[in-house]
């Protein structure tokens, strides 16, 4: 299985702001450059996260984004399937059905396997993820 790109970051976006000291608040630039993405694709992410009440974003002069409580003690699992979605892995049923859909196990073992990949992330916390020595590698991500 791999993770979509808006995943990945949306999980490095948390982790970064997990750790920050609270001193500045990086913008939705600063964080698409410290990450190296594309300004679109970094507000994105920014935008989903703030639907979803993990981070804070402000506008204007002294404005940027801080983690919400939520955001810290969230779930990795609840968040990787929000950005992946509940879909299956293969799609069984697409424009061109597989012709071995009625009697198939491999949709099922699949199926057991992405949950058994979201279950063991499930109880890992944003907070969780950014203990030593990780804490300390993210600080040197700067934003801003």
């Amino acid at each position: 299985m791999r993770l979509l790109r808006s995943t990945d970051l949306a999980l490095r976006v948390l982790m970064r702001l997990a750790v920050a000291d609270g001193t500045t608040t990086p913008t939705t630039r600063d964080v698409a450059a410290a990450m190296e993405v594309p300004y679109t694709h970094a507000a994105k992410v920014v935008a989903e996260l703030q639907h979803l009440g993990l981070l804070a974003a402000r506008r204007g002069r002294g404005g940027g984004l801080t983690l919400t409580e939520a955001g810290r003690t969230a779930s990795v699992g609840a968040v990787v399937r929000s950005f992946e979605g509940n879909g299956d892995v293969v799609d069984c049923d697409g424009a061109a059905p597989c012709p071995l859909s009625s009697g198939c196990r491999l949709r099922g073992a699949l199926r057991r396997a992405q949950e058994a990949f979201y279950a063991s992330l499930d109880p890992l916390t944003v907070e969780d993820m950014v203990a030593a020595p990780t804490g300390a590698l993210l600080l040197g991500i700067t934003m801003r």
